[in-house]
């Protein structure tokens, strides 16, 4: 089916409460305490989700050349888009009907703790949402986490990378929502993925993030377009690889 647009039906703000939707909004008043007293009290507001935390899953194909593509869902993303219906000092240049991203998901109480429990959760994701059938084991967790909004949101992300072969991508099942319904796989070169959010193209934080964190996985230079491993040597012995350091 061709997305034409989004619309609201309904808004609903006015009347809910902050804790009755899909996301709650816990509005607080705080203070700091000090070693010598306190701060005045002053307003914050936390913005969770069910679980709140989430895993990233970096999907990766290497080609019969040696280049590496990744696999990015492009789907609707009603927030950015609704962003059309308001003034910013920083118009946006283009609607936003849909967005690519890396695949991710939220964690859920099955996926169990630590790093089998990521490993779990982006290998059920890569199924989900790309028609992959990774088995956990194959993943492999790149970095640490990262907070996506630590200004209104106690949401942490996990990040992953599996392996996969186009040439074996099965139906992506979904998760049955309606925000599923509409979406597609995208396949593009490493380095052309990172020049598309250095130009705003794929205006996703974590999935710039991820993508660089998968070239220090892979040992990938995306600006000189080559590997570590292709490096003359004393270059090659300089490369440390920061994904790897972050973990030691």
């Amino acid at each position: 089916m061709k997305l034409r647009g989004i619309e609201i039906v309904e808004d609903l703000t006015a009347k809910s409460r902050c804790d009755d939707g899909f996301l709650t909004l816990r509005r607080l008043r705080l203070r700091n305490v000090y070693a010598d007293g306190v701060s005045e009290i002053y307003p914050c507001d936390v913005v969770s989700r069910p679980g709140s935390d989430a895993v990233v899953a970096v999907l990766w194909e290497r080609d019969g050349e040696g280049r590496v593509h990744v696999l990015l869902r492009e789907g609707v993303r009603p927030p950015v888009y609704l962003r059309k219906l308001r003034q910013f000092h920083h118009p946006d240049r283009r609607v936003y009907l849909t967005l690519a991203e890396v695949i991710a998901g939220l964690v859920e109480p099955g996926d169990g703790p630590g790093e089998a429990g990521m490993q779990q959760r982006a290998a059920l994701e890569a199924h989900e949402e790309a028609g992959c059938a990774v088995p956990p084991h194959e993943f492999r967790v790149i970095g640490g986490e990262t907070f996506a909004s630590p200004g209104t949101s106690d949401e942490k992300v996990y990040y992953c990378a599996g392996p996969v072969r186009a040439s074996a991508l099965g139906a992506a099942s979904g998760d049955g929502s309606v925000m599923e319904e509409v979406g597609r796989l995208v396949r593009l070169e490493l380095a052309a993925a990172l020049e598309a959010c250095r130009r705003g193209d794929i205006p996703d934080m974590k999935t710039e993030l991820a993508l660089f964190r998968l070239c220090d996985h892979l040992g990938f230079i995306p600006q000189l377009g080559c590997f570590a491993s292709e490096l003359p040597e004393p270059l090659r012995a300089r490369y440390r690889r920061l994904g790897i350091a972050a973990r030691e």
